[in-house]
This record gives C-alpha cells, structure tokens and sequence, in this order.
C-alpha cells in the first residue's frame, strides 16, 4: 500500500516539475502579454484620434485589433503548455473562411466605409455626384453613405459602390460655378442681350465677385444664338443661383425687347410648271 502511495507521489511530483514551470511561465507571459496588449491598443487609439478617424471607426477598429491579439496571445500560451493548437487553428480558420464567404458584401461594404473615413474624399454637408446620384452628403456609416438628392430624396448607396468608382465632390474647393445658357433670336443685340445677364449675376448676392462671372457666345444654334452664363457660388447656394438667375435673366431680356426663340424651321415650296 506504502509502495503505491509513494508511486502516486512520485507522478504527482514529476508532472509538478514537468507542467509546473510551465503554467507558472504561460501565467506571466499572460500577464505580460495583456498589458502589452492593453499599451498597444492605447497607442493604436491615440494615433487613429491624431489623424481625426470617425469615432464609430476608432471604436470598432481598436476592439477588433485587441481581440485579434488576445487571440494571437491565448493560442501561443496554450502551446506553451503543451495543448496542441493545430486542430484549432485549423477549425479556426476554415469557421473565419465560412463566415467571410458569408458575409462578404457586407465585408466590402466595411472596408469601403473604412477607406472612405479614413481618406476622406467627401464628407457630411459635402455636394457631391456618386453612383449617378448627386446629392448632399447626410450622413456617412459603416456600411453605408446616406445622400439627400435636390428632390429631398435620400439615396442610400452601399460604401463598397462609392469607395469603388468615381466620386465627384463639388464642395471641395469651396466654389462651385453654376452652368447656364440662354437663347436669343438672331435678330437681337448680342452686346445688348450679354449687359443684361451680366447685370442679373453681378447683382445677385448669392454670386461670388471672385472668381469673376462670365457671359459670352457659346454657340451658334439652328435656331438661336447660345450664350453661356457661367457665375459663381457656395455650393450651398448652388440650386438657389440656377433657379433665380434663370428667372431673373428671362424676365430682364422681355424687358430688354430681347427675343427668346423657340425652335423653328422654314420651309420652302417650289411650284413645279407642268409643260
């Protein structure tokens, strides 16, 4: 009986020696490792907020860099030991591969945002054209960036789609022109007809002195003569200009007795004489 106890002792003994060290050296590589762990994460915050990332962004990117990392330190801890982690990475990885299949829109469409936030080719309260929508930025997601159109229509376009293709952005340089043109018979004043418009833009006073307006020629029409009235505005005040200077200018050239023609065609007969 004496003999069996003391061989007990014996293998408790040697699996103290043999597992003891070990778990003692795996709980101060834990420790160890946690506060790393918790330094790198705190740095990682630091430097997303310098470089003014979207808070939802910095939230999400930091939980998921500390759980990658507490991961990382579990499986190295537990090989200290001796557990074998090949199976489990394995499992691990093919349960990582199944879900991103799964979830892969979803997946681009997060890493769109995150690209999005993080080089900033647009921001909220920004006019821009994306997908063929163009629209104010309302709000910018993860997954998604919401548009208010013209229309008050909100436009919801996946980040994956925005990130992907061109963005035409109006407000970033701060000035915007606003595009117009008017038709006028061939009969009236070109001189006459441009001193009106010109008036019309420098007085309206959502129109910018610099860069200065512009009214000239563009083109000679079937039925008109095209000019281009191109001043310019905060992209704010963009819808606000086009609308009113299109009035304005049509009720000035009535005024003026400058004639806006609507198309025409002439059309000549010839009377063939019978022999």
């Amino acid at each position: 009986m004496n003999e069996q106890v003391n061989e007990y002792l014996e293998m408790a003994y040697d699996l103290l020696i043999t597992y003891g060290l070990k778990v003692i050296a795996a709980i101060i590589v834990l420790i160890l490792g946690l506060w790393v762990i918790k330094i790198i994460t705190r740095r990682t915050a630091k430097v997303m907020e310098k470089r003014d990332i979207n808070v939802s962004v910095r939230g999400f990117l930091r939980s998921l860099i500390n759980i990658l990392l507490k991961v990382m330190l579990l499986i190295s801890i537990a090989k200290m030991v001796g557990i074998e982690t090949t199976s489990f990475i394995a499992v691990l990885g093919a349960a990582g591969l199944a879900v991103g299949m799964a979830l892969q829109g979803t997946l681009s469409n997060f890493a769109g945002g995150v690209m999005i936030l993080i080089f900033k080719p647009f921001k909220v309260g920004d006019l821009i054209v994306s997908q063929g929508h163009l629209g104010t930025v309302k709000e910018i997601h993860i997954f998604v960036t919401i548009l208010l159109t013209p229309e008050n229509k909100t436009v919801i376009l996946p980040n994956a789609a925005v990130s992907s293709n061109d963005i035409v952005n109006y407000t970033t340089e701060g000035v915007i022109r606003v595009d117009m043109d008017f038709g006028i018979s061939y009969d009236s004043d070109i001189k006459k007809a441009k001193n009106v418009l010109m008036k019309i833009i420098e007085n309206h006073p959502s129109v910018l002195k610099d860069p200065a307006p512009f009214v000239g020629v563009k083109g000679l029409g079937d039925s008109s003569i095209d000019l281009a009235v191109r001043p310019y505005t905060k992209p704010t005040d963009y819808w606000k200009v086009y609308f009113e200077v299109y009035e304005a200018g049509k009720i000035a050239l009535d005024e003026a007795g400058i004639t806006i023609p609507f198309p025409q065609m002439d059309v000549h007969l010839n009377k063939l004489e019978k022999k």
